[in-house]
């Protein structure tokens, strides 16, 4: 099987910065044709050259949360590329909760950045691939989605709890989408990761400096990955190569998991 992903037609979310970015570039130079969608319009202009709009590349800048941005962002990758084979969900956010308030609308907030819009992003890009399929009876690969997830869905930490139950509920969505897609021949997976220098992480360590001691002291690889680290894993999953795997949570974090401290950080 091949691990290639020449000329095939990517969506990334979350791709201004970060795990977003890395996944988008690397795809990109592995030939595909991406469109590095992202809230973020300055810095998608910042990463991928102001106007730039042409030949193997394309941004979408939008709020993933509202349906008419994310019909939007289907047609601008039609409009540009006429297909798409791939769709990577990497847009999320991490907040702190307490469990305890009445007034905390963590949760709520967290399931419609982390949740609905994957949700939403799955269920049209597949219905587009089942379009572009037009009936074939092959045993080719239609389409691979993959979903960002985090190893908050397993692990226990008070503050985190409503990221964690918006991980837990997208790796759940992963599994459920994958035995709906299948005979489709529509691959779905999640990479959930953990000590890995996203956006996200990057904003907390500048906020707290010994965040990044406790991190290592809970990774038995001791230290904390680069971005780049996950592409290989989410374009295996993209690829032929992973053509009899589907519903399965891949999980990257230096061991983190191995391990069982409750109050440890978990990303």
């Amino acid at each position: 099987m091949s691990f290639s992903i020449s000329g095939k037609t990517v969506i990334v979310t979350g791709a201004a910065n970060g795990i977003g970015l890395a996944i988008g570039r690397d795809f990109l130079e592995s030939g595909a044709n991406v469109v590095f969608a992202d809230m973020d319009q300055k810095a998608l202009e910042k990463q991928l050259g102001g106007g730039l709009d042409n030949g193997a590349v394309h941004y979408y800048a939008g709020d993933l949360r509202e349906k008419l941005t994310i019909a939007n962002l289907l047609s601008a990758t039609i409009d540009a590329f006429g297909r798409v084979d791939i769709l990577v969900n990497g847009a999320r956010q991490v907040s702190v909760s307490d469990p305890l308030s009445s007034d905390d609308d963590t949760l709520e907030k967290m399931l419609y950045q982390n949740l609905i819009p994957a949700f939403r992003l799955n269920q049209l890009v597949a219905n587009r691939m089942i379009k572009q399929a037009g009936g074939r009876d092959d045993d080719g690969q239609v389409g691979s989605i993959i979903n960002l997830s985090s190893i908050a869905a397993r692990r226990t930490h008070p503050k985190l709890l409503a990221y964690s139950v918006s991980s837990a509920a997208l790796d759940q969505l992963t599994r459920s989408m994958a035995v709906a897609l299948a005979p489709h021949r529509i691959r779905v997976n999640a990479v959930a990761f953990g000590s890995v220098m996203s956006a996200s992480l990057l904003s907390m360590l500048k906020q707290n400096t010994d965040y990044r001691k406790d991190i290592i002291s809970h990774t038995p690889l001791n230290r904390i990955a680069a971005p780049n680290e996950l592409v290989d894993t989410v374009k295996f999953l993209a690829s032929e190569a992973s053509g009899f795997i589907t519903g399965q949570i891949l999980t990257i974090d230096g061991g983190r998991t191995l391990l069982d401290p409750v109050a440890a950080p978990v990303h």
